[in-house]
């Protein structure tokens, strides 16, 4: 479990249609569709800083797994919740959507599944 590291994006599988489900408006869509951002992890223990670098805004949640933690979503809603560890892969329950992360094969894995509509996300390490 070892997520440290800088990720951009290489793929994205049904992001349109699942953006569009979580209510993110349209202009944010269109941006981040043609936009590789980057995520960088920082990980200590059980601690983790999470930040997504988007045009011009970052979006960063602090959490402990195992802990309750004040989280942010793409769209900017705060809520409460609390990541979990489940095998190798950090679990968290949005208030639209659930979330997974994992490392396989050396990239960050990201999976969302709202409404039945599965978003994956697969980025490449940089650094």
């Amino acid at each position: 479990m070892a997520f440290t590291g800088k990720y951009e994006v290489e793929t994205q599988e049904n992001y349109d249609v699942f953006m569009k489900l979580i209510g993110i408006p349209d202009e944010k869509i269109e941006k981040g569709r043609n936009f590789n951002y980057t995520t960088e992890v920082v990980q200590n223990g059980n601690d983790f800083v999470w930040s997504q670098i988007y045009p011009g805004f970052t979006l960063t949640n602090k959490f402990t797994v195992g802990q309750e933690a004040d989280l942010e979503t793409m769209g900017g809603k705060k809520f409460k919740a609390t990541v979990r560890l489940e095998g190798g892969k950090l679990v968290v329950d949005f208030p639209k959507y659930s979330h997974s992360s994992e490392i396989a094969g050396g990239k960050l894995v990201e999976t969302s599944i709202s409404g039945g509509v599965t978003f994956k996300r697969i980025s490449k390490k940089v650094a």
